[in-house]
């Protein structure tokens, strides 16, 4: 009786000790993720930093700029644009810092001249097709010159890109950790019962029917995982959010929605795919190797 207890014991804090191991490395695999897709989403918000000004010539009619407009409009590269009238430049405080007085004073006139503030989405890290628009943007009869600072923005595109490539690599290094750290979890509970699963094969149970109590297990084992880390996650992500929110709104709630969901279907199907693969081995397996295993 106190044998069958222990039994019991053991066998239910092998599976609390597994469950929790994987819970624990599928929260971390999502916290990484959600770090990373937040990483992204500032990335993507600096390459979209760069501008192009254009500006207008003097004397140009509304349907000449109404014709630009809709171009900018149209066009796939350009995130957002903002008219700013010379009025407009004339009366900025940096701008008068410059001058000791007023300038149209001396010149007559308001030398300045109309524009459009282009702010260019992360498409424009290719320079050839920012030329080729620039160029574009020029021909038309309202427009006096377009142009945007060329290496600065290469410079920023270029760190934003090796920003990507680590954030990728580091990713991916972590996602192949994940994942074998949870395949040692769950075949050292199968390895565990390897005697079980010999004493079936002896008395003449076919593959099936020793597989399905270890398949429903694992089915079960991965959404309590899943569960248990999308609830780590979420009381973590609730715990940043009031220490530092400035960090939780650069991945809004769909993201964190994703990240949730994904814990749990994460963990079912490795949990699946894992335990299959090691039942499958030891049911193959001859009575006298298991032994020797």
């Amino acid at each position: 009786m106190k044998d069958d207890k222990r039994l019991k014991r053991k066998v239910r804090n092998s599976y609390l000790i597994s469950t929790l191991s994987m819970a624990l490395v599928l929260f971390l695999l999502g916290s990484v993720g959600y770090l990373m897709m937040a990483a992204m989403k500032v990335a993507d918000t600096l390459q979209e930093s760069v501008e192009v000004m254009v500006e207008l010539k003097r004397g140009y009619t509304y349907d000449e700029r109404d014709a630009l407009v809709e171009r900018l409009s149209r066009e796939e590269m350009v995130a957002d644009l903002r008219f700013v009238s010379k009025e407009e430049k004339a009366d900025d405080a940096e701008f008068r810092k410059v001058f000791a007085g007023s300038f149209e004073e001396v010149l007559g006139e308001n030398p300045l001249l109309d524009s459009y503030e282009v702010k260019l989405t992360a498409a424009s890290e290719d320079r050839a097709q920012v030329d080729l628009f620039l160029a574009e943007l020029e021909q038309f009869s309202a427009v006096d010159r377009a142009t945007y600072p060329a290496q600065m923005a290469e410079r920023l595109h270029h760190t934003v890109g090796r920003i990507r490539f680590v954030l990728l690599l580091f990713g991916g290094a972590l996602l192949a950790i994940s994942i074998i750290l949870l395949n040692n979890t769950v075949r050292l509970a199968i390895f565990s019962k390897r005697y079980i699963i010999n004493t079936m094969k002896l008395v003449g149970a076919t593959k099936w029917f020793i597989m399905r109590p270890f398949l429903a297990s694992s089915i079960s084992q991965g959404l309590w995982s899943g569960l248990l880390a999308a609830a780590l996650f979420a009381a973590a992500l609730y715990g940043v959010g009031e220490v530092v929110p400035e960090l939780t709104t650069l991945a809004d709630l769909h993201r964190a929605a994703i990240i949730l969901g994904g814990m749990i279907g994460f963990g079912v199907l490795l949990s699946l795919l894992f335990t299959t693969f090691a039942v499958n081995k030891f049911v193959n397996m001859k009575s006298n190797k298991i032994y020797l295993y």
